[in-house]
């Protein structure tokens, strides 16, 4: 018997579970056999306040001091450049106003990124963006659930949910975990867990987004380069350890699975991102993808089911697991808690699955 399970332990899960921690014991149930398998082991990884919907900017915002101070802090500097060309030009403006870029010479753009193409004929820049340590971030949260006597069940997929006298009853490979409260943080899955549960669904939607690794171009040292993208994120490339991420940052629907990227789409997301550079792209070190899930409205869904208020949504995070994930974990430890939310009620009714009737 437990107080709290939390199904999911993917960054999202892993953050719930430490903050409720504080409340009751906690059980975490992974369905892999490691943490942060999915999603939030195929992260971009960026921290950068104004991105996605307003909702999103706020828990960006909200979770900023903990992703800089908490156990050290987890960020380091990384930088954002956006590159557009003439036949991009209502794109290149439409993100330049809309993520708060300056605009900046190709000449300045070529100083820091020295393998810009005559392509790119505008450029926007800010240094306000940030990497993001995934992993100690992580370790952080799963030390603070164990030691607050949280319990961690990897390898446990779970085959059906359902209630008793005790509460929630969720079956696993080992028997039975029961609990008052079931937190559902199971990412792609999430719409599953919930029919399991007899839990109105959401509609989540999880998409495909591929990914490439790049040796070093042109033999660069990488290490100082901002992150690019392209007008309308058609494409994005990101530093990482000594070479370069390139995707083409399509969201093809996928049933939740353990993807696979598609070499086509790859292919044409290299190709975008070939026309601003010089040296040649040759075959990638490496490829994979992922899932980025997210609500009919693509914000976060964080609070009570309205069918059933002891089953708790922590889903629906898109691409902004990490970067929200401090600020979305405490609004779940003030929901079950019955506290008035520290983010203010406004943003957390804007969260709130009561949104979809």
């Amino acid at each position: 018997m437990t107080d709290i399970i939390v199904i999911g332990g993917g960054v999202a899960g892993i953050s719930a579970a430490a903050r409720l921690s504080h409340l009751g014991h906690v059980t975490l149930i992974e369905a892999e056999a490691q943490t942060g398998y999915h999603s939030s082991g195929r992260s971009a990884a960026l921290f950068e306040e104004t991105y996605g919907k307003p909702t999103t900017r706020a828990l960006n915002s909200a979770s900023r001091p903990y992703h800089e101070t908490a156990n050290g802090g987890v960020l380091s500097a990384r930088g954002l450049m956006l590159l557009g060309s003439a036949d991009e030009s209502e794109a290149f403006a439409h993100d330049l106003t809309d993520m708060g870029l300056d605009e900046i010479s190709v000449a300045e753009a070529r100083a820091i990124i020295p393998i810009l193409s005559d392509h790119a004929d505008r450029v926007g820049y800010h240094a306000d963006a940030w990497d993001i340590d995934t992993e100690r971030l992580m370790q952080n949260w799963l030390r603070e659930l164990r030691g607050n006597g949280g319990t961690l069940m990897p390898g446990a997929r779970v085959s059906a949910i359902g209630r008793d006298a005790a509460g929630w009853r969720v079956i696993i490979p080992l028997g039975d975990v029961t609990g008052q409260i079931l937190v559902n943080a199971a990412g792609a899955w999430a719409d599953g867990i919930a029919a399991m549960a007899g839990v109105r669904t959401l509609g989540l939607a999880p998409l495909r987004r591929s990914m490439a690794r790049l040796a070093a171009p042109g033999g660069h040292d990488t290490r100082n380069w901002p992150m690019m993208f392209g007008p309308g994120e058609e494409w994005y490339a990101k530093p990482d350890a000594g070479a370069l991420l390139v995707s083409p940052a399509e969201e093809d629907p996928s049933d939740p699975a353990d993807v696979y990227p598609d070499d086509m789409t790859l292919a044409e997301g290299l190709a975008r991102y070939q026309d601003y550079v010089t040296p040649e792209v040759t075959r990638p070190i490496a490829t994979w993808a992922g899932l980025r899930t997210f609500a009919p409205d693509r914000q976060l869904v964080l609070g009570r089911a309205a069918d059933a208020p002891d089953f708790i949504w922590c889903a629906g995070q898109g691409g902004y697991g990490f970067q929200t994930a401090p600020a979305a974990s405490a609004l779940i430890a003030d929901v079950v808690a019955g506290r008035i939310p520290e983010l203010g009620s406004d943003l957390a009714a804007g969260l709130s699955p009561a949104r979809f009737g």
